[in-house]
């Protein structure tokens, strides 16, 4: 029973990390190409994973096993890590989180009526 909630939270948690790195990966390569400059600097690179790091490792390792672990049968030892299913659900969540992102980088000055510039003072008020 153990085992198994080993095996399951990892599995979850390297589908959570993996999602979580592609997309800090293509926002970071892909802003510092468009705009010439990276959305996310080192630093705060450091805290994304960090942060992320942190809270996942937590909320996965404190999960209790059940008895319904037992039920299903055990993995075979040539099993992948990551399943199909897996690959499809980190695809998926990296498209929709770099879909959000992206509009917010390159049309939420638009969506938003927000001045990009840190200089930017407003004017006076009337």
């Amino acid at each position: 029973m153990w085992g198994r909630n080993v095996y399951d939270s990892i599995s979850k948690f390297l589908q959570f990390q993996l999602t979580v790195n592609i997309v800090a990966v293509i926002v970071a390569f892909t802003g510092a190409c468009i705009t010439q400059d990276s959305p996310l600097k080192a630093v705060q690179m450091l805290w994304v994973n960090l942060i992320m790091d942190t809270f996942a490792s937590l909320a996965l390792a404190t999960e209790p096993p059940t008895e319904a672990l037992l039920l299903r049968k055990p993995y075979g030892r040539n099993k992948p890590l990551i399943s199909r299913t897996m690959m499809k659900n980190i695809l998926g969540h990296a498209v929709y989180q770099l879909t959000l992102i992206f509009t917010l980088l390159f049309v939420g000055e638009e969506l938003g009526q927000i001045q990009r510039s840190a200089d930017a003072r407003p004017g006076p008020a009337a």
